[in-house]
């Protein structure tokens, strides 16, 4: 009798990437400051997660697990004229101080906890405008160190209020100039199951920048990155389309202010900043049991 020949078959089992996808907007990211800490004080985990601009500074500290730390520097530090002032931009050619936002108040005031950081297993991504080609230029965050953190302060610098960042061959700003909701780039990563933090509420449209004259003569001599600013309205509103449609589809949940939160790029007030912040937590307190099941 023959032996028969034996099979061992593998079952290639179908893995979802659970992702964080977090939107800037200045201090509309108060919102997504309380977003975030309810996520972390009712255990909401994902694999990895990307912010762009505010969503990336204050995104951050999702992967370092410290509740409410951007909060507490916004409250604590927003009169202080070395966080963010005129006279800063004056002095240093940044609103927000480079070196109070990303040095000081880090590593002297305000702990970031890098080990933390660094042993949490999610992948963490921010992105920057790479000014010379008008690109979107991602950066895998990988200890919290400096090299991460100069990668943060160029997602995160609001152009014609910023200098430049010079980090790794490039020149950036704001990442926010050329992909202001990074849903696609966490796709090509294979996340496929995504959680978006949106700061304007839905209906939004996004119109024409009224500063484009002043921008043309500031980015004289990147003309690429001119270009990304003059049509980032229609790249804006087309990415909401998408998002709503993975809506839809199931493949995105959405958590967004129900109206306009009303607050500018500065806010000096400590009540309006904490007015945000809490509309975000009860956004994200509404929808807990929806995200868990979205999640399983």
């Amino acid at each position: 009798m023959k032996n028969k020949d034996k099979y061992i078959i593998t079952l290639k089992v179908a893995t979802m990437k659970k992702g964080l996808i977090m939107e800037g907007g200045a201090m509309r990211g108060m919102f997504t400051c309380g977003v975030i800490d309810v996520f972390m004080e009712n255990n909401i985990e994902f694999d990895g997660a990307a912010g762009i601009s505010a969503g990336a500074v204050f995104g951050c500290n999702f992967k370092s697990k410290q509740i409410g730390r951007p909060f507490q520097i916004n409250i604590d530090y927003c009169k202080d004229p070395r966080y963010c002032s005129i006279q800063s931009l004056i002095k240093t050619g940044d609103l927000y101080g480079a070196d109070f936002c990303y040095r000081v108040l880090p590593e002297e005031l305000v702990y970031f906890d890098k080990e933390t950081f660094k042993d949490n297993p999610m992948e963490f991504y921010v992105g920057a405008a790479d000014i010379e080609t008008g690109k979107c230029i991602y950066h895998k965050c990988m200890d919290g160190g400096r090299e991460d953190n100069t990668w943060m302060r160029a997602s995160a610098s609001m152009p014609l209020v910023s200098r430049p960042v010079e980090i790794d061959g490039y020149k950036l700003l704001d990442g926010g100039v050329v992909d202001s909701v990074p849903f696609r780039f966490m796709e090509e990563q294979g996340y496929d199951r995504n959680v978006i933090i949106l700061t304007q509420p839905d209906g939004f449209v996004k119109e024409k920048n009224k500063l484009l004259p002043i921008i043309k003569i500031a980015l004289r001599k990147y003309p690429k990155a001119y270009e990304a600013m003059a049509t980032r309205h229609i790249r804006y509103n087309e990415d909401i389309e998408a998002i709503r449609e993975r809506e839809k589809e199931g493949k995105a949940l959405v958590i967004r202010p129900s109206e306009s939160l009303n607050i500018g790029k500065i806010e000096k007030d400590p009540e309006e900043l904490r007015r945000v912040y809490e509309i975000g937590r009860k956004e994200a307190e509404k929808n807990l049991d929806r995200i868990r099941e979205f999640l399983k």
